[in-house]
């Protein structure tokens, strides 16, 4: 899945050391906030792996294009949705130059259509 919008938090990452293999791990979360909608939605998500945080290069206001997977996982009885970046660019309009908003213009009344009733000096051949 991918969503478009701005970063409008980056929260600090967390690490620890894994229990069973030892091996260290880091992950940091970010809040992303959708751009062009009429009613903005907030959406957290998560990098894994310090390499994969330093290579998104993540600061709050930027605009990106994030991909994404949703996972949950149950925990205690209850369960938690984990949505994991696998890709995160900065190129949001595609290598396009930033569309600029335009403002509204309603467009041109068509031209009327003659109104078929009304009196005309055309001579009628019809009888009625």
């Amino acid at each position: 899945m991918e969503i478009t919008g701005k970063i409008i938090a980056a929260l600090e990452p967390r690490s620890g050391t894994s229990k069973t293999s030892g091996n260290p791990w880091m992950i940091q979360e970010y809040v992303l906030e959708t751009i062009n909608e009429q009613y903005p939605k907030k959406m957290m998500f998560s990098i894994f792996g310090e390499d994969k945080i330093r290579q998104a290069a993540i600061s709050a206001g930027d605009e990106v294009v994030v991909s994404f997977d949703i996972n949950a996982r149950e925990f205690n009885g209850r369960w938690y949705n984990d949505i994991r970046a696998w890709r995160v660019s900065h190129d949001v309009n595609g290598g396009a130059a930033p569309v600029e908003p335009q403002p509204y213009a309603p467009a041109a009344p068509a031209a009327a259509a003659p109104d078929p009733f009304a009196p005309s000096d055309e001579k009628d051949d019809l009888p009625f």
